[in-house]
C-alpha cells in the first residue's frame, strides 16, 4: 500500500532525529523537505544529517544542488515525488521531513502553472530590488497585485521580486495565477488517508534554547570555514544560499566589521525569530496535522 509520512517542524525542533528513529523502525527512506538543506555548500550551518546518521537509514535530496542554483518549490516537488515513487517501488516508507512548509503544501495542494519568466525581466526586477530595496518593489506590487502584496512581507525580497516578475512577464497578477491551481501529486493519497502528517512543535522556550545550543555546536564543528569557502565563490547575494541562517552575521565577522561573539548573538537571534515564524505558520496552516 502506498503510504507516506510527512514530518514538519521549525528549525532545531528535533524533527530529523525523530524521522531517523521512524525510518529505522519502519524501514523508511528519509526525503529532505528543507529549502536550505538541498544545497551542498553548508552542511554544518544548515544542520544536514551527519554521515553517521545518513549511514543508519537512506537519505535523499540532501546537498544535491550547488549553491549557485535556485531550488523552486515546483522543482523540489517534482524531484521529491520521483523519490517517493522510488521508495514505493522498493517497498519502503517515504518519510518527508523539513521545515519548509510550502514544500509540503505544493505536494498536497499543488502549485500554479506559471509560464517561465524571461531572463531579461528577471534581471531588471532583481536589479531594482538590489538598488531600491524590497519595500519599494512591494509598493509596486500593491498597485498591480494587492492580493499578493497583502500576503507577502515587504522584506521578503525573493517572493516579492517573483510576484513583480510574474506580473511584468504575463500581465496577470500572481494571485490570479494561483487561483487556478491543480491538486498536488500527493492529494489523492492524502484524501485516501494514506499520508500521515505530523508537526513537531516543542514549547517556545525549549525551542529557543535548542536554537542557541545548536548554533554554538555549529561554530565548534566548522561553520565559519563553511561560510568563508562560500564567500570565496563570489556568488550573487540574491541567491537563497547567501541568505541562509547564520551566513550574513558570519560574513560580517569574516569581513572584520564585527566580533565573533556579536555575530553569534545576531545569528542566534535571527534563528529564534525564524523558528517563531515557522512555528506560527505551521500551526496556522497545518492545524489539522498531528501535533
Amino acid at each position: 500500500m502506498k503510504r507516506a509520512l510527512f514530518i514538519a517542524g521549525p528549525t532545531a525542533s528535533g524533527k530529523s532525529a525523530f524521522a531517523l528513529e521512524v525510518a529505522k523502525q519502519r524501514g523508511g527512506i528519509i526525503i529532505n523537505a528543507d529549502s536550505m538543506q538541498v544545497y551542498k555548500d553548508l552542511p554544518i550551518l544548515t544542520a544536514c544529517p551527519s554521515a553517521e546518521e545518513q549511514a543508519q537509514a537512506p537519505h535523499r535530496l540532501y546537498g544535491f544542488l550547488d549553491g549557485s542554483e535556485v531550488c523552486s518549490a515546483a522543482f523540489w516537488a517534482e524531484t521529491a515525488m520521483a523519490e517517493i515513487n522510488l521508495a514505493w517501488a522498493a517497498d519502503k516508507l517515504p518519510i518527508l521531513v523539513g521545515g519548509t512548509g510550502m514544500y509540503f503544501k505544493v505536494l498536497l495542494d499543488g502549485i500554479a502553472k506559471i509560464p517561465d519568466i524571461p531572463e531579461d525581466i528577471r534581471a531588471v526586477v532583481r536589479a531594482e530590488c538590489e538598488q531600491d530595496g524590497s519595500p519599494a518593489l512591494h509598493r509596486q506590487l500593491q498597485e498591480v497585485d494587492p492580493g499578493a502584496a497583502e500576503r507577502l512581507a515587504p522584506g521578503d525580497s525573493q517572493r516579492v521580486s517573483r510576484a513583480v516578475e510574474v506580473y511584468r512577464a504575463t500581465g496577470t497578477p500572481l494571485s490570479i495565477w494561483q487561483q487556478d491551481t491543480p491538486p498536488g501529486p500527493m492529494a489523492e493519497y492524502d484524501r485516501a488517508g494514506l499520508v500521515d502528517k505530523t508537526v513537531i512543535s516543542p514549547a517556545r522556550s525549549e525551542l529557543y534554547q535548542r536554537c542557541d545550543l545548536r548554533f554554538d555546536l555549529m561554530i565548534k564543528a566548522g561553520a565559519i570555514a563553511e561560510v568563508e569557502a562560500l564567500l570565496a565563490r563570489g556568488l550573487s547575494p540574491e541567491l537563497p544560499i547567501m541568505r541562509a541562517l547564520g551566513v550574513p552575521p558570519l560574513s560580517a565577522y569574516l569581513a572584520g566589521t564585527t566580533g565573533l561573539e556579536t555575530a553569534a548573538e545576531e545569528a542566534k537571534m535571527q534563528t529564534r525569530r525564524f523558528a517563531k515564524r515557522q512555528l506560527t505558520w505551521l500551526r496556522n496552516q497545518f492545524s489539522h496535522w498531528n501535533d
